[in-house]
């Protein structure tokens, strides 16, 4: 790869599947094991070839992409970015073609709630045109699916396949040894009208690539996880705090309160008299007192008073007092007994 790598995140989605949470913040910066769902993403690249010259392009939506910008600067000041706006949400691959002047050489492409583990390392000898990344699951039907040739190739994308013969679900990340191609495909695509619903999907436009005799071929990840909803959200944050994001042996500080593993706690984080855990986080500043808290995400600045609160997402600077159960709960609420 002579040219630098682009990586493009597509992020102009409404994250609908995660209100109220994201009634006043885009999707990617909704909290999830002590960081942002977009940390999570970015940091899923770590292992691509010559990452330093890696530069991203992401793709927002006409509202609250500001909000990207400023968390990109104030905390990856010194990463190459680069922004594309789709201003009508017509699908995956209209979010492509809206950036296509960015697009040129390499690129690498996941979508915004889209998690995965894998080493990136092998595309500094990648020779396929492309590759999708894919996972085998028990019952494809509700995934799209790569369908491949008895040599590897891939031959078609199919949405929710009736037949189970084919596991192999594709997870959301793709490569491609060139961008133009892509954006070649989905130009045609659009000519055509292939769409469904008023949106342009991406599987579309690869089917088209592959009539064209592209040469792809899968590559298997071994953890495949979702952000895009609140019970995905809620299980991915038990799979990271499993999987290295817990802290609970750091946390000595706290004033007669039992912690049961895993946790993810910020520092500044005050906690007392309480029992935290499992399988939660709690956000920058947040103060808990008095309460029982597990299987939940606790946003930054959020103080919660007398409550016992169980598979609960909880945004930023909330403020909940003497409530007992399950909570879905946006920006700055106040819900008190």
């Amino acid at each position: 790869m002579s040219r630098p790598l682009k990586i493009v995140i597509p992020m102009a989605g409404f994250g609908s599947r995660l209100r109220p949470l994201t009634w006043s913040k885009p999707k990617p910066l909704v909290s999830l094991a002590g960081k942002t769902v977009l940390d999570h993403v970015l940091n899923m690249f770590r292992t691509v070839p010559n990452f330093e010259a890696v530069q991203f392009v992401f793709i927002l939506g006409p509202m609250m992409g500001d909000q990207i910008q400023d968390y990109i600067a104030e905390h990856y000041p010194d990463w190459h970015v680069d922004y594309a706006v789709q201003p009508e949400m017509k699908g995956q691959s209209d979010a492509f073609w809206q950036a296509r002047d960015l697009l040129h050489g390499p690129m690498l492409m996941a979508f915004s709630d889209t998690l995965i583990e894998n080493d990136f390392s092998f595309l500094k000898n990648e020779t396929k045109d492309g590759v999708a990344f894919v996972k085998p699951v028990p019952d494809p039907r509700r995934f799209g699916v790569a369908k491949v040739d008895d040599t590897g190739k891939v031959t078609q994308l199919v949405e929710k396949p009736q037949d189970v013969s084919n596991n192999l679900a594709v997870v959301g990340c793709y490569y491609f040894k060139e961008a133009e191609d892509l954006i070649s495909a989905i130009d045609e695509q659009m000519n055509q009208d292939i769409s469904l619903g008023g949106e342009y999907y991406l599987a579309d436009a690869i089917n088209i690539l592959l009539k064209r005799g592209y040469d792809m071929r899968t590559e298997q990840v071994e953890v495949w996880l979702d952000a895009g909803t609140t019970d995905a959200l809620l299980e991915t944050n038990q799979y990271l705090l499993e999987h290295g994001r817990d802290n609970s042996a750091d946390l000595t500080d706290f004033k007669d309160t039992v912690i049961i593993p895993p946790v993810s706690v910020h520092p500044s984080a005050q906690v007392s008299q309480s029992i935290i855990g499992p399988n939660l986080s709690i956000g920058e500043g947040a103060v808990v007192t008095g309460s029982i808290l597990k299987d939940s995400v606790i946003g930054p600045e959020t103080h919660i008073t007398d409550c016992h609160l169980e598979g609960s997402i909880i945004g930023h600077r909330v403020t909940i007092t003497g409530q007992r159960g399950k909570f879905y709960l946006g920006d700055d609420s106040l819900i008190e007994k």
